[in-house]
């Protein structure tokens, strides 16, 4: 199992604006900086962040970005959930034990194996709180 670039450079960016955010909307090019991410590649997971509602856009001369809901209240496990979606790290973990695509779903002795692995992860992920990582 791998957790992508995409969630570690969006759980990078969502502490930025979290730590950097207490006044005022962040600039997309400031978080590129700080957090040596391409501005290209940020916006497109500002734009994911937004449409999930996680972070909120300003466009002007006092834009920039903040986030949407408190720190206290977003997971790296919400975070990662928005960036993998459907959240699933193995062919077998299915999401909502939807395992039509394998030809081996009725007869599987291992998959639960994999969804109570990618169950773990996620409990794990849900335990780190943004707002108790910038502390």
């Amino acid at each position: 199992m791998r957790i992508t670039t995409k969630s570690r450079y969006a759980t990078r960016m969502v502490l930025d604006i979290a730590v950097h955010g207490q006044h005022g909307p962040v600039l997309s090019r400031d978080i590129a900086e700080r957090q040596d991410i391409p501005l290209k590649y940020l916006e497109k997971l500002i734009r994911e962040l937004r449409k999930a509602g996680l972070i909120v856009s300003r466009r002007g001369p006092q834009g920039g970005h903040t986030l949407a809901i408190p720190a206290t209240d977003i997971t790296v496990g919400d975070i990662v959930r928005i960036m993998e979606c459907p959240p699933k790290y193995d062919d077998c973990a299915c999401a909502d034990n939807d395992c039509e695509g394998c030809p081996m779903a009725e007869g599987c002795l291992t998959r639960n194996i994999w969804v109570e692995t990618t169950r773990c992860m996620f409990e794990k992920l849900d335990s780190f709180v943004i707002g108790e990582l910038i502390k």
